[in-house]
């Protein structure tokens, strides 16, 4: 059951080919193609260890392809400076790490180190953008704290500030949401949806929580072990058949009365055959 891009029809900057993710000898991502929507939001959701994170990575040039390639404007991530890279693409990974003792608006600054250069150093245009992106992400009465002393939720916040401080066209987030409570959840999708529709910048999500990726995303994609099953608009992708196949669930779906976009309502889990479990 798979579907093509339906609906996106434009242009791909970022783009993936044949490409293989493996650690060590272990495989977790088998010669997948995927082409990203320029200007839109796509959204990759699946069960856990189906490779949606290790994709992001190699998106970002985090890790390696084993074969196959990801490709920035026609070239070769592999083939492009580190530095030139962070000027188009922003990557937040799952739990990111912060230098010990760092404040939040340091860590927030660090956003701007690709468009510094040593003869040029803090500019008005680099103090407007970290402010802008502290004031979006609600941390801005926290500039001066050290991050190892904020809470979890704080924290994720702070870190997207830095994302969005490097004011780059294409943003890669891979589970945003993590320790968010859900005010801030929908605070900070809104926020990724207003870049996308305001700015024109180009949004690739992990979600672990369907309904939200079903809600955010003009491209869903759905993959299960290693293999993207699905994708296109979530009107099209998202259906009970979907769901019982790539998540082993029961469920039926309705209309979300506030976005109209899929609701999915889990029913029981699913067990093809007397009481084995669905993978």
């Amino acid at each position: 059951m798979s579907m093509s891009m339906s609906g996106s029809g434009g242009t791909s900057r970022l783009s993936a080919h044949e490409l293989t993710l493996a650690y060590d000898d272990r495989t977790v991502v088998h010669e997948l193609e995927l082409a990203v929507p320029d200007g839109r939001v796509t959204v990759i959701v699946g069960p856990n260890a189906c490779g949606k994170s290790t994709t992001l990575r190699a998106l970002g040039r985090l890790l390696k392809p084993k074969s196959g390639s990801v490709l920035l404007d026609g070239a070769e991530l592999a083939s492009i400076p580190t530095r030139k890279i962070a000027q188009s693409i922003g990557l937040l990974p799952q739990s990111p790490s912060a230098p010990e003792a760092i404040t939040v608006a340091d860590l927030v600054s660090r956003g701007r180190q690709p468009h510094q250069r040593w003869w040029q150093q803090w500019s008005e245009e680099d103090e407007r953008a970290v402010t802008d992106a502290m004031a979006r992400t609600d941390v801005t009465d926290l500039a001066e704290r050290p991050v190892d002393e904020l809470s979890g939720g704080q924290r994720q916040r702070v870190w997207i500030a830095m994302a969005l401080a490097q004011e780059t066209d294409l943003l890669l987030l891979d589970e945003p949401t993590t320790f968010l409570d859900i005010a801030h959840q929908v605070e900070v999708l809104d926020l990724v949806r207003r870049l996308n529709h305001d700015q024109g910048r180009t949004v690739v999500i992990v979600l672990h929580d369907l309904n939200q990726a079903a809600r955010y995303a003009d491209h869903l994609v759905a993959m299960k072990e290693g293999r993207i099953v699905a994708e296109g608009p979530p009107s099209e992708v998202v259906t009970a058949d979907l769901v019982r196949q790539v998540f082993g669930l029961h469920s039926v779906v309705v209309p979300d009365p506030v976005t109209g976009s899929p609701l999915v309502v889990p029913g029981a889990p699913y067990h093809p055959t007397n009481g084995a479990d669905a993978a």
